[in-house]
């Protein structure tokens, strides 16, 4: 059992147990808790500290855990009925709602319930984190000198000079600014780029978190359709020319959802489009380090290409370690560069030191390329056998686009737009994610994607947050009992034995 959920079930079943003592009394020692529940000493000290934190266990070093004496009586509920008005008073001339959507990014980020297999994960499995590491880097880091001082605003320069490097063509140190997490990053370019109520272009489908961000700072996001090269760069002209936009952003590399590269004629021509527009390109570089093994060569980043101050350009370490090694970094050129250093200093003063001097410890460490090698070759792995088994199970789920890189696949359901069946159509994402987490399967609808009416319904599968192939066959599998369950159609369930 994984460590988390076994903790989860300690406490629990301690918590069931509380009432057989006094307050004050003392509870059975760690050792006699491993050896009750075989369990590790580490997952009762985690289980106990869990319950310590909820009021219900005092823990006294070198005595033991005590159950808590009772509090005085709870405080009656407030009425808090008032922050309605307060937080819709005065919104007439608002020119966007302040209301913040999350829903979208929740999805990939909540945590299924235990049993149920996690197609809808945005991040590495726990197998195939660097954890060891990572606590390596985070412990040698914290004896270094000066660890846990006040870093520049901007970030250490030997992370910077990193960052510069893997960016590539003529980015300097001087031209990084070190953030807390791709997300963070996505935020400060985007306030520092446009104005409450301005348009800003995005690609259709995308990012469902960067939709939430340029809602949340009341940007009004205009799609502008991709396809298996990326952007299409007639629309994205006439995107700027009808909207009057300044800023474009995209993912140039393995796009999200679609897995796309933006395709090498068309980087000059995004980048121009931009330039003769006055608009900046914001660059989410956010999986190059989650290339398959069998990719070949990458295209440099777009920002490696330009000269003239038209890209912003982020990417991050979080997709290639941990959710929670959130250190990523800024790059831009000109006078948009001090903007952003100002918005991020108010919004967030700096990334903490110790985090940052990890970073450089992991980075510069022999166990950084072998980790690289080996999720590339785990990810091609799993990516073949969801596929194999998607096309095996439900052949009716349409894969136009097979990606050498990133942890998903993109996946149209029949229905919609030149489709056969409405039950699979844009409506009917909700009814089989519902299914599908009924029998056992958390999958991603594709509505959240799009910024406009979508053209048909769409899921997203994510490979990368399973414990193994095993578990990716046994998904596809509940999923095709969700799809048989939705999907009543006789000529559109797979044919005997598939």
């Amino acid at each position: 059992m994984h460590e988390r959920s076994s903790v989860g079930e300690l406490a629990k079943q301690l918590r069931r147990e509380l009432d057989r003592y006094s307050p004050g009394e003392k509870l059975p020692s760690s050792r006699a808790l491993v050896e009750r529940f075989r369990v590790s000493p580490v997952t009762v000290s985690r289980a106990l500290a869990q319950l310590a934190a909820e009021g219900l266990v005092v823990t006294r070093p070198g005595a033991g855990a005590f159950r808590a004496r009772p509090h005085g009586r709870a405080a009656p509920a407030g009425d808090t009925a008032w922050q309605e008005v307060a937080l819709s008073a005065d919104t007439t001339a608002d020119l966007v709602p302040r209301s913040v959507d999350a829903s979208g990014v929740l999805v990939s980020l909540a945590a299924p319930s235990p049993g149920v297999i996690e197609f809808n994960g945005g991040y590495l499995h726990p197998s195939l984190q660097p954890e060891r590491a990572m606590a390596a880097a985070l412990s040698r880091a914290g004896r270094r000198p000066g660890a846990w001082g006040r870093p520049p605003m901007e970030g250490l320069p030997e992370l910077r000079e990193w960052f510069a490097r893997s960016i590539g063509g003529a980015v300097t140190a001087a031209e990084v600014l070190i953030t807390s997490g791709g997300q963070s990053a996505l935020t400060t370019a985007l306030r520092a780029l446009a104005p409450p109520g301005a348009p800003v272009l995005v690609e259709s489908p995308t990012y469902p978190g960067m939709l939430a961000i340029a809602r949340a700072a009341g940007l009004r996001p205009v799609p502008v359709p991709v396809d298996a090269d990326g952007v299409k760069p007639d629309l994205l002209a006439d995107a700027f020319r009808a909207s009057g936009a300044r800023v474009f952003v995209c993912q140039p590399l393995f796009q999200n959802p679609t897995g796309a590269v933006l395709a090498p004629q068309r980087r000059g021509e995004v980048l121009r489009i931009a330039r003769e527009a006055g608009a900046f390109v914001v660059e989410d570089d956010f999986v190059r380090r989650l290339v398959h093994e069998d990719a070949g060569p990458l295209p440099r980043p777009l920002a490696a290409d330009d000269v003239d101050g038209v890209v912003v350009h982020v990417c991050s370490l979080t997709k290639a370690t941990s959710p929670s090694f959130r250190v990523s970094a800024l790059a831009a050129r000109g006078p948009v560069l001090e903007r952003l250093r100002a918005i991020q200093v108010v919004d967030t003063f700096f990334v903490p030191r110790p985090l940052q001097e990890a970073a450089l410890e992991l980075v510069g460490s022999p166990a950084w390329p072998r980790h690289l090698r080996a999720v590339s070759a785990e990810l091609k792995v799993r990516r073949d056998a969801m596929t194999s088994a998607l096309r095996a199970r439900l052949p009716e789920l349409a894969l136009p686009h097979i990606p050498s890189g990133g942890y998903h696949l993109w996946l149209r359901l029949p229905g919609g737009t030149g489709g056969t069946s409405e039950a699979f159509g844009p409506g009917g994402e909700s009814a089989l994610a519902a299914a599908a987490l009924r029998a056992g399967v958390a999958i991603t609808p594709g509505r959240p994607y799009f910024s406009a009416e979508p053209p048909a319904g769409h899921l997203r599968l994510s490979f990368a947050a399973v414990a193994g192939t095993g578990e990716i066959a046994e998904g596809v599998r509940r999923l095709r009992a969700a799809c048989d369950e939705v999907f009543s159609a006789p000529d559109s369930r797979p044919a005997p034995g598939a």
